[in-house]
C-alpha cells in the first residue's frame, strides 16, 4: 500500500521543501507527518520500503532542484520488505545526496556506525521529540544547501585520481571507486584545494555544515575511510596525508 499526503502550506511556505517519511508504524508515521506539515513542509508518507522505492520512482522529478523529487527522506531502519539500510544503500548507489535522517528503536554505537556508514547524514533514536526531529530536519536541509557544489562543470584531477563533480564519480589509478555523499565532498574540497592544511573544524564547517552536532572525531573516520579507498597503502598514505597538530593535507 502506498499513501501520499500533501501539506496545504502557502507557495512561500513550499520553499521549506518535500520531505518523505518512510515509517511502518502508523502512530510514528502520522504524528510526524502532521508536525512536519503544521511546521509548513509538503509531507509524504510510505509505510514500508517497497512502497517508498515505488513512490520515489514516481516523484522523481527533473523540475525539482535537486532532479529527485524531495528534499530530505526520514526514514525508519527496521521495515518490512526492503529494510531501511538497503533503502540508504539503494539511494546513495543511484549517487543521489538527498539528505537522510534515519530513525531507530535501536541506539547502541553500532547500529548508529552502520546507518551512518550506508549514507545516512543523521540519527535519531526512538523515542524522541517533535520539537527534535523538526530541528534536525531543519539543520539537515540548512547543511545541504548550505555544502552544494557551486561548479559542476569542471573534472578535478591530481596524480591517478579523477573526480567528475557532475557525475558524483570518482576513478583511482583508471578504476571507478565508490564513496559515500560526505568522502565525495571531502575529497572534492581537498582536490579544488591541493595542499591546503584543513582543520577538523574547517571540514566540519564545510561539509556538514554550521549546525553539526556530532563529534569532531567523525572527521578522522571518514578521513580513514577515504585513505581505504584512494591509498596503496592506507598506513602510509601518499595523497590524503596528516599534518600533525594542524588537521589534513591532500597533495
Amino acid at each position: 500500500m502506498l499513501a501520499l499526503e500533501v501539506s496545504r502550506s502557502s507557495q512561500a511556505d513550499q520553499k521549506l521543501g518535500r520531505v518523505l517519511v518512510v515509517e511502518d508504524e502508523e502512530l510514528i508515521r502520522d504524528t510526524v507527518a502532521l508536525a512536519l506539515s503544521e511546521e509548513g513542509y509538503d509531507v509524504l508518507v510510505a509505510e514500508d520500503g517497497r512502497s517508498a522505492l515505488d513512490l520515489i520512482s514516481k516523484i522523481d522529478d527533473a523540475e525539482h532542484p535537486n532532479g529527485f523529487g524531495v528534499d530530505l527522506i526520514i526514514l525508519d531502519l527496521m521495515l518490512p520488505y526492503v529494510n531501511g539500510l538497503d533503502l540508504c544503500r539503494l539511494i546513495r548507489h543511484q549517487g543521489n545526496s538527498v539528505p537522510i535522517l534515519m530513525l531507530s528503536a535501536k541506539g547502541s554505537e553500532t547500529d548508529r556506525v552502520v546507518g551512518l556508514e550506508v549514507g545516512a547524514d543523521d540519527y535519531l533514536t526512538k523515542p524522541f521529540g517533535m520539537r527534535e526531529l523538526v530541528a534536525r530536519c531543519r539543520a539537515l536541509l540548512r547543511r545541504h544547501r548550505h555544502t552544494q557544489p557551486q561548479n559542476l562543470d569542471s573534472v578535478l584531477r591530481f596524480q591517478d585520481i579523477v573526480l567528475y563533480p557532475q557525475e558524483c564519480r570518482v576513478t583511482v589509478r583508471g578504476e571507478e571507486i565508490n564513496l559515500s555523499p560526505k568522502e565525495f565532498r571531502i575529497l572534492e574540497l581537498f582536490m579544488s584545494h591541493p595542499r591546503r592544511v584543513w582543520s577538523r573544524d574547517q571540514l566540519i564547517e564545510r561539509i556538514w555544515g554550521p549546525d553539526f552536532m556530532g563529534d569532531s572525531k567523525t572527521v578522522d573516520v571518514h578521513i580513514r575511510w577515504l585513505r581505504e579507498k584512494l591509498e596503496l597503502d592506507p598506513s602510509h598514505p601518499e595523497y590524503l596525508t596528516t599534518v600533525r597538530g594542524f588537521g589534513y593535507r591532500f597533495g
